[in-house]
């Protein structure tokens, strides 16, 4: 028997997109985030942990004025895309709540959360080596150490409710800030440093029910 002409659709559930960070900017965030982590002064006054709900060593607020010259555009880009490839409409209003830096290490974790505003992201400036362990689970082979996962409804037939991003140095993921997530804890030694955003874009292609 041939093979039916069968297409799937992804009708259901929140879409999420993954691209890549510029060299250029990896490279100045991780030297701002070098240039804090080492300063007292400057740890303490950026300190962001009280805000967030990460079980990690530390967390940075990135300044208004370092957003707005080395991230702004690159996320407004990214965001536009985002908006433009799942609803087919072009966002005219962008801006940015907040930026800041996880810096997690041995043992840590960011528990289940949400996030503000309308399109968040988070993206991978320094990944530990050896950050996979594999793991048996449910009969499965999993590898979930240092790992992020995203979650919506219940699993069920012809349903996934979690999936599963294994980070890479430059990853970037976009998804609608009230898209649940965690990122897990790791064995190995070394540091998992990312940053995250929150976004609000326009109004009447945000809010759905607006003209409803």
């Amino acid at each position: 028997m041939k093979p039916s002409n069968l297409s799937l659709l992804a009708p259901f559930g929140p879409r999420i997109a993954k691209c890549k960070i510029p060299k250029n900017i990896i490279n100045v965030l991780n030297k701002e985030v070098d240039k804090i982590s080492i300063s007292k002064k400057l740890s303490k006054k950026l300190d962001y942990s009280k805000e967030l709900v990460g079980q990690v060593s530390q967390e940075i607020k990135l300044t208004q004025k370092f957003i707005n010259k080395y991230l702004k555009k690159f996320l407004y880009k990214i965001s536009k895309d985002y908006v433009e490839k799942v609803v087919k409409k072009k966002i005219k209003k962008f801006l940015i709540l907040n930026v800041w830096v996880v810096r997690q290490f041995k043992n840590e974790y960011n528990p289940i959360h949400y996030h503000d505003g309308h399109i968040s992201g988070v993206g991978y400036l320094k990944i530990p080596k050896f950050l996979n362990k594999e793991k048996r689970i449910h009969k499965k082979k999993l590898k979930i150490d240092g790992t992020i996962d995203f979650i919506y409804g219940s699993r069920n037939f012809l349903n996934k409710s979690i999936h599963n991003h294994n980070p890479k140095v430059s990853d970037i993921v976009l998804f609608p800030n009230y898209l649940m997530h965690t990122a897990y804890p790791f064995c190995s030694n070394g540091e998992r440093r990312s940053f995250s955003f929150n976004a609000k874009i326009d109004e009447t292609i945000a809010n759905v029910f607006k003209h409803e």
